[in-house]
């Protein structure tokens, strides 16, 4: 079995001087890794592909998740590089001032030291958290999902071929390369050695981590997200939004999941939103209320409200008014994403404030939750937390802050 220990040891070794390498090598290293990705994606499609036939016939919920596509390697590459662009945050002075006894301190960015990611079968994960992690001076340490492993392990494999190309050591970079799971256990027990732990996955994965983590974790799971059409809600709006945020790509933890729907409007807006769902292929579980104008509906039961279906499939009820839709949100919903279609600036701001979401939209589809959409480059997930950062964790999400205090001979009186 993987000896877990000596590679969370050899990445912390290596953390240190990740930490403190110079910008313009780091991007070196990215772009040798965005080149190399396009040069092998036979290579990788070739692996990808032994993965997609492990899971044909088993389980196809995470197929379209699995699955890589010359397009798609693409995009891996080109994240890379938009990474290179961004400045580097480490080093960033956030603060500056002087003490009363002559102490000049300043509040820099900082690197987090080694990260550690668990993540399900999405093989695009092994690469844009790589990116953010060298970017951000942080060691990482890699552990895919067993459905995904000859995909990751042959991302691994070309990243660490491009390092190594170019005369740098890989050790910052380290792969669980064994599907046992117990090593995921093994490995949340190397608080010594592993910073910060990320776990990119559903429920069931937040819950193993949070219950034996030893280091801080930030929780970065599912979306079971809410959109409220109000009472006064442009229906085009309404309408090309939900099916955006519906329909686009239902498996991923920003696709809309759950419908809230003002009752003075349901006669009007019943027949419109959900005959443009149905035309979509998406299957409809509502309550008694919204099944009164619509046929081809099933009935809900209070569990739906609670389940990220990542499918095409909508849950959807009436509410009374914007109050009733917080309420219904803040007691279902997973924090990550929610939206009001709406033009009363009262109830616009009312929703904004009192919705306790990571990501909070107006008139726009919650698709848009994505480190690259809001202009990061690349996200290494999607905290549903608080502490210490919210939302899609880009560059300056994950780094920590260190203070420098300079001085000339000065003491403490």
């Amino acid at each position: 079995m993987l000896d877990i220990k000596a590679l969370c040891v050899s990445a912390k070794q290596a953390s240190y001087n990740l930490g403190g390498m110079a910008e313009d090598k780091k991007n070196k290293i990215l772009t040798a890794i965005a080149s190399s990705i396009l040069s092998n994606k036979d290579y990788i499609l070739a692996e990808n592909k032994k993965d997609i036939n492990n899971l044909i016939g088993k389980d196809n919920t995470f197929l379209d998740r699995l699955t890589l596509t010359e397009s798609r390697i693409k995009t891996m590459s080109d994240g890379i590089m938009e990474i290179v662009k961004l400045p580097d945050p480490v080093g960033e002075i956030v603060e500056k001032w002087t003490t009363e006894s002559g102490l000049e301190i300043s509040k820099v960015r900082a690197p987090l030291g080694v990260i550690g990611v668990i993540y399900e079968a999405r093989p695009n994960v092994t690469i844009d958290v790589a990116g953010l992690c060298i970017k951000t001076g942080n060691a990482v340490i890699l552990r895919g999902g067993s459905d995904a492993i000859n995909s990751n392990r042959a991302l691994y494999n070309v990243m660490k071929d491009a390092i190594q190309s170019i005369g740098e050591s890989s050790d910052f970079i380290q792969f669980v390369n064994d599907t046992d799971r117990s090593l995921t256990t093994a490995m949340l027990k190397q608080g010594d050695y592993i910073d910060v732990i990320i776990p990119r996955g559903g429920d069931k994965l937040k819950k193993l981590v949070l219950e034996n983590a030893t280091m801080p974790v930030i929780a970065s799971s599912g979306g079971n997200c809410h959109i409220y059409v109000d009472s006064d809600a442009d229906l085009d709006i309404a309408s090309k939004v939900i099916l955006n945020a519906k329909v686009q790509r239902p498996t991923v933890c920003n696709a809309l999941e759950q419908l809230l729907i003002n009752k003075d409007i349901l006669p009007k807006a019943v027949p419109v939103l959900f005959a443009e769902l149905e035309k979509a292929g998406v299957s409809i579980k509502c309550d008694k209320e919204c099944a009164k104008y619509y046929k081809n509906v099933q009935l809900a039961s209070e569990e739906d409200y609670y389940e990220e279906h990542l499918a095409l499939l909508l849950t959807v009820k009436s509410v009374a008014n914007v109050d009733e839709a917080i309420e219904h949100i803040n007691t279902h919903s997973t924090g990550h994403s929610e939206g009001i279609i709406s033009n009363n600036k009262d109830n616009i701001n009312k929703f904004t404030t009192k919705v306790d979401s990571g990501c909070v939209y107006v008139n726009a589809s919650t698709r848009f939750t994505d480190g690259f959409q809001f202009g990061f480059g690349a996200e290494i997930g999607i905290s549903t937390q608080k502490l210490h950062a919210r939302g899609p964790l880009g560059l300056k999400q994950l780094t920590s802050e260190k203070y420098i205090a300079v001085g000339n001979g000065t003491i403490r009186k």
